[in-house]
């Protein structure tokens, strides 16, 4: 989950925002095709899955304050 902090600085800034959607998305990309092609056990890609869904909602809340921009 994104921190308090981050969260903040995300709604005050565009350009951070934007900077953490991509890192997100790039994170998510590289973890799942690392699901894809691993071999890890069963404890850590469940560990790994579920890392990834909850980057995938930090990336959701952060679409949501773009919207939220644009209609503004």
């Amino acid at each position: 989950m994104i921190d308090a902090f981050t969260l903040e600085q995300c709604e005050k800034d565009k350009e951070i925002r934007q900077l953490k959607i991509t890192n997100l998305e790039h994170a998510i990309q590289q973890s799942e095709a690392m699901i894809v092609e691993s071999q890890m056990d069963r404890d850590a890609l469940t560990f790994l899955r579920r890392k990834v869904a909850e980057s995938m909602q930090d990336l959701e809340v952060l679409y949501l304050m773009n919207k939220k921009e644009e209609t503004e």
